[in-house]
Formats: C-alpha cells, sequence, structure tokens
C-alpha cells in the first residue's frame, strides 16, 4: 500500500486536469513494482479514482510489453519466445486485454487436441485430426473480407472471433500443438504461410486442408513463382517474426499511423539489423 496512499487518492480527485495528469505520469514510472499498491486503490469508491488508476495500470502494461518485445526480437531463437512475442504485441495495441484468460484458453485447447491425437498412429492421422479440431470445432479461418486489418494479427481478436491471416492462425496451430506435445513447424510458402506435421502440410487460412505438392505449385503459379524445395523448409522463429511484423507495417504505413509505424521498424531492425 502507499504510503502517501490519501494523498494520491486526492490527487487524482484533483479538479485540475494537470494536476491529475502529472500524478497519472508519476505513478506509471513506478512500473511493475507500483501495481500491487495501484491494484489497492481500486478499492476505493470515487469511479474517478479506479478509471485513472486502470489507465494507469494499462500504460505500465503496455510499457512493460514493449520492454519485454525489444529484449525478445534481440534474441529470439524458438518457438516459447515467438508466443511471448504474440502476448506482448496483444498487450501494446490492446491495452488491458486479459492475457492470462486467452493462455487458459489455450491450455484448454491444448488438452482436448492431446486427447484427441493420442487415438491416431500415424502423420496423415494426426494432421486430419488436427484440421478437424481447428478448422472445423474451433472454426479458425481467414479473413478473407478484411484481411488489412490489425486485429487478424493480434491472437487475443484471432481467438475471439475466429479469423486471421495465414500466418497468425498457423501460429495458432503451432503453439496449441506445441502445449500438446506435438510437434508443428511453420512453413514460409511464398505469399502464403502454412504449417507441416511431419510431411503433411496445412493450410490454416483455408480452415486447415490438406495440401498437396500440387496445391503449393498451383498457389506459387498466381505469383508467376516456381516451387522450390526451400519454400517447404521449416522456418526459423526470427523469420516469422519479421513476417508478423512486416504485416503490421504495412497496415499501420497505410493507416498512417506514425508512433506504431515508427516502433515496428526499429523491432524489425532489431530482429534483421543489416
Amino acid at each position: 500500500m502507499f504510503k502517501q496512499r490519501e494523498a494520491i487518492i486526492r490527487l487524482l480527485k484533483d479538479n485540475d486536469p494537470e494536476t491529475v495528469n502529472l500524478t497519472k505520469k508519476q505513478l506509471v514510472q513506478g512500473g511493475a513494482e507500483a501495481v500491487s499498491d495501484l491494484r489497492d486503490l481500486l478499492s476505493t469508491d470515487d469511479q474517478r479514482v479506479t478509471l485513472h488508476v486502470r489507465e494507469i495500470l494499462k500504460e505500465i502494461e503496455v510499457q512493460h510489453a514493449k520492454v519485454a518485445m525489444e529484449e525478445i526480437c534481440k534474441k529470439v531463437t524458438d518457438l516459447g519466445e515467438l508466443e511471448q512475442a504474440c502476448w506482448c504485441l496483444a498487450q501494446i495495441f490492446q491495452p488491458g486485454v486479459e492475457i492470462e484468460s486467452y493462455q487458459k484458453t489455450i491450455d484448454s485447447w491444448s488438452r482436448e487436441l492431446r486427447d484427441r491425437l493420442a487415438l491416431c498412429d500415424s502423420d496423415i492421422s494426426r494432421a486430419v485430426a488436427m484440421a478437424h479440431f481447428f478448422g472445423k470445432d474451433l472454426r479458425l479461418r481467414g479473413n478473407e473480407n478484411d484481411y488489412y486489418n490489425a486485429c487478424n494479427s493480434l491472437l487475443p481478436c484471432v481467438m475471439d472471433s475466429g479469423l486471421g491471416i495465414p500466418i497468425s492462425l498457423s501460429l495458432l496451430y503451432m503453439i496449441v500443438a506445441r502445449r500438446a506435445s506435438a510437434v508443428v513447424d511453420g512453413v514460409n510458402l511464398p505469399g502464403h504461410f502454412v504449417v507441416r506435421h511431419g510431411a503433411i502440410l496445412l493450410d490454416p487460412f483455408h480452415g486447415g486442408r490438406i495440401l498437396t505438392t500440387s496445391d503449393c505449385v498451383q498457389i506459387l503459379s498466381h505469383q508467376k513463382r516456381t516451387l522450390q524445395q526451400e519454400h517447404l523448409q521449416k522456418a526459423h522463429p526470427k523469420l516469422i517474426l519479421i513476417r508478423m511484423l512486416a504485416n503490421l507495417l504495412y497496415i499501420f504505413q497505410n493507416e498512417q499511423n506514425g508512433p506504431s509505424h515508427k516502433m515496428i521498424s526499429q523491432w524489425i531492425h532489431l530482429l534483421n539489423p543489416t
């Protein structure tokens, strides 16, 4: 509890906006160490105070997520760090989002998937089970009507709506499968990110349909490109994160969102400084 708890409450209730804003800025500077004391202030009966405190908590969370994101961009090497980057992005672009509740949902999904995969005895049967679980039961699919929407790149939004873009949907397959003790790799097929279990390719954007080599050839033909073996290799987490951020960069560039565009550009530079 803050030693000057009552004084802080009085300042947050002040009728002078400048006094309130200065107080909020100072409390934000307290960072994560001040979170417990700030939550204590939520017990006050004054709605103005609780509103200000919630805004302060959101700002602290955003600042913490930005710092964490920078650190991840400097060293991302595995799916666990890539998943953490996804949650950081959600906290930054969806201030106040309850990350823990979405992580619990993923835990629930992974338990269900683990049970289903236990009944399978081959890569193809497991791939079919995954396609049915993600595409039919969870109804995860591509947002073809509003593709260039930032929400399609943020996992909580994708989980709520069931709609995303190839890379965000693929990440959900990978993250849930990892917790279910199954291996699902990202595949950086040019222009259309997909996933692979063993030798089987799945297309999360189209409900988890299983892809043949001919399907991949057709996908690349629309770009006037020829399928190469390198196109089907496992994508490194750093490459996946760069591609995720590039999608957001394009969206914010079109929306002329200066601060977000600059921040994402800096993250990409940390990932690929050359």
